[in-house]
């Protein structure tokens, strides 16, 4: 069998061997036409009137494997990804005008396939807004229509970049090449420039304390680049040749304002969100989950809500693994009474167990993914996957068959079209019980990266290319309409989103390795993430993949999450092998064989108890002003060119000031405090402002208070050693 297909599985950043390379040449521009032919001793391309014979072809497993970013449990999987057995390739003559081909191989012929070359003109399209900022406009033009847009905004010699979503390599993107379109990075985010949350919208930050920002108005994949005179940006353009922009003048808080009044702000979540979350990918009975909460209760390290993942058969994501229940035939939803748990089952009694964790103070998040299994052809994961398909529930491809996951995640598994109401509601059904009977108070609502093509088919009228990255973004509002309809707050737990994920709860920094370098690279999320105007965000304090951290990394790492509007650690599946990988605190003491991880980790835990009230009021007054919870020094000092050479710094509310210790080894941290009067919260001592060194013992993070607020928050440091 000869598959060719121009566009491949569509992967953001990689070619697949079936593919066109490009998909879209410009004029004069050779391609690369890639078959899989995993039977066929030649193949031959047919290119317009010539024959050119094809080679065999090295995979693309290589580049894929590159991709996963390290070893972990999804590594092998994303390598194979890209993979093909019996890959074929030719390189053309340079396509001059369009051209028609096709491929044999003995008796078997494809279809023919034309491309068309492209060229940037000067006419072609409009771009509506701009306030005079445009510049150096083109339209991508081939026989086949305008396919992208390119123009300019001048920048001054001074003039910063920062947003575009949550981005971990760097605060300031001036000078990088990056593009907006949701993709899922398996770890080291920060070393390929990639993200699971992108926008097309940034702050441009002069040395004038002002400046302004930009939005285009798309869900489309856009792309960036910058030099010492000007950002180009390109757009991809649907039917309609149309570029639409939203320009914001002022301050970085008037531009965040007016951006956010366009797409959506954050509601204020309860206030238990703000206490420590703790998780691991195998607590994966009632007995772990127990014991891991035992033992905090023992050691007196409070915890406020724990995140189950592995708590259903991992088929559905709908049934507790173990319990006893009739399949539905027509894949309807279930509800409480209908199952059963053994007494020898890993949950004997899920019910009681959350029961008892809210008796103890503790909230339960049940992990999610918006996929639909589909290797199995009996049970009630079947029966669902039939029914999602027989009405009309999964995202389409374009010749109306349904899509199945082109990702290494859950490969194969439908996607339900959560763009509209009547499959949202059909989805959350199924997990209504959890919430409404079982009172579960939240959803880990993990993936959402998975909808790759350009031309997949949503209900709401949307194809891929402009469907795709608003995808994540229906998907944590479907689990948070579920909880607002059973009268609980919309906690939901997110790694990806796009432009409007604002409005729609928690997210987290996805997956990393346990590395000083992703610790870094966190904190710039975090602050990217913010400046764009998610308020809630976390990540997995010092790592969730591979090996335990040592305890200098684990203890830095969780004594600055006290100082994040989330704070949690949470370990990556392995399979249950030992040594475990927990990052429960007594496993990283007990692996380390350092005494000190408990009882520090204890004092953390216990300041960040007494923060929560902070948190919670410098909350509201976040979601009423639009300026960061998690806050980039430029928002309160951009005519301070200084505030720039220290990206990792921030203001956590109005009135403290963090700097993460992010170096092993470090003995002293300086610090930059910007004008003003600053009391070091360790010592209650004054600092003044400008460059400050401080001792910084484990015992320490460096955080500075407002003198004017010290009263108030002083009470809050004082029972913690400095």
């Amino acid at each position: 069998m000869l598959t060719h297909r121009p566009h491949g599985i569509e992967h953001p950043y990689a070619a697949s061997p079936d593919q066109r390379v490009p998909v879209l040449p410009l004029t004069g521009q050779s391609v690369r036409l890639g078959v899989v032919a995993p039977d066929a001793d030649q193949v031959v391309c047919e290119w317009g009137s010539v024959e050119l014979p094809m080679e065999r072809a090295v995979t693309a497993a290589a580049d894929a494997a590159a991709l996963a970013g390290g070893d972990g449990h999804l590594s092998e999987a994303q390598a194979k990804s890209l993979g093909a057995d019996g890959a074929w390739s030719v390189t053309t003559p340079p396509v001059l005008e369009p051209v028609k081909y096709r491929f044999h191989s003995g008796t078997e012929v494809t279809e023919w396939f034309e491309v068309s070359p492209a060229e940037w003109v000067s006419s072609g399209g409009e771009i509506r807004g701009g306030e005079g900022r445009v510049g150096n406009v083109e339209w991508l033009t081939s026989a086949e229509g305008v396919h992208r847009a390119r123009f300019s905004f001048e920048l001054g010699p001074d003039d910063h970049l920062v947003g575009f979503g949550e981005r971990y390599d760097v605060l300031d993107q001036r000078g990088r090449d990056l593009d907006a379109v949701v993709f899922e990075q398996y770890k080291s985010q920060g070393v390929h420039g990639r993200t699971y949350l992108p926008m097309p919208f940034a702050h441009v930050v002069d040395g004038s304390g002002n400046g302004w920002g930009f939005h285009i108005r798309t869900s489309r994949r856009t792309w960036y680049s910058s030099d010492e005179t000007k950002l180009t940006i390109e757009v991809a353009l649907g039917n309609e040749p149309v570029v639409d922009l939203g320009i914001y003048e002022g301050s970085p808080t008037e531009v965040l304002k007016a951006f956010l009044d366009e797409v959506g702000r954050a509601e204020q979540l309860p206030s238990w969100v703000f206490r420590l979350w703790a998780s691991g990918n195998e607590w994966n009975t009632q007995e772990l989950v127990i014991a891991r909460m035992d033992a905090h209760r023992d050691l007196s390290i409070p915890v406020g809500v724990v995140v189950i993942e592995a708590w259903s058969d991992e088929e559905g994501i709908t049934i507790w693994r173990d319990a006893g229940y009739k399949v539905t035939a027509d894949g309807s939803a279930h509800a409480a009474s209908d199952f059963s748990y053994p007494p020898d089952g890993a949950w004997p009694d899920p019910k009681a167990m959350i029961d008892d964790l809210h008796a103890r103070g503790i909230k339960v998040i049940l992990w999610q993914i918006p996929l639909q299994k589909t290797e199995f052809t009996t049970g009630q994961v079947a029966a669902d996957a039939e029914a999602m398909v027989r009405e009309g529930h999964a995202v389409l491809e374009a010749d109306g068959t349904a899509y199945r996951n082109r990702g290494w995640w859950f490969p194969q598994a439908l996607m339900p079209d959560l763009s509209v109401q009547r499959t949202r509601d059909w989805w959350t059904a199924k997990r209504r019980y959890l919430v409404e009977d079982l009172d579960v108070d939240g959803f880990k609502t993990d993936g959402g990266e998975h909808a790759w093509g350009h031309d997949l088919v949503y209900a709401d009228g949307k194809l891929g290319d402009e469907g795709n990255n608003l995808y994540p973004v229906h998907y944590a509002r479907t689990f948070g309409d579920l909880l607002r309809s059973a009268g609980k707050a919309p906690v939901t737990f997110s790694r990806s989103g796009f432009t409007g994920s604002q409005a729609h709860g928690i997210y987290w920094a996805g997956d990393e390795d346990s590395t000083w370098e992703a610790f870094r690279s966190s904190v710039t999320a975090g602050l990217t993430a913010a400046s764009c105007g998610i308020v809630y965000w976390g990540w997995d304090l010092a790592g969730f993949s591979g090996p335990v951290p040592d305890a200098e990394l684990y203890l830095r790492a969780a004594a600055a999450s006290v100082f994040m509007p989330i704070m949690q650690y949470h370990s990556e599946f392995n399979h249950h092998q030992l040594p475990l990988r927990d990052r429960t605190p007594w496993h990283v003491a007990e692996l380390t064989g350092d005494d000190r991880v408990v009882p520090l980790f204890r004092s953390y835990a216990e300041l960040r108890e007494r923060l929560v009230p902070y948190l919670t009021e410098q909350t509201a007054r976040t979601i009423s002003t639009d300026r960061p919870l998690m806050r980039p020094l430029f928002f309160d000092h951009a005519d301070d060119p200084e505030v720039w050479n220290h990206p990792h710094q921030y203001l956590l509310g109005d009135d403290l000031l963090v700097n993460p210790v992010l170096e092993p080894g470090a003995t002293h941290w300086t610090t930059y405090l910007p004008a003003g009067d600053w009391i070091d919260v360790w010592t209650g001592e004054p600092v003044g402002d400008g460059q400050v060194t401080r001792e910084v013992p484990l015992t320490v993070v460096p955080v500075y208070a407002k003198t004017t607020s010290w009263h108030r928050l002083a009470p809050i440091f004082d029972q913690t050693p400095g």
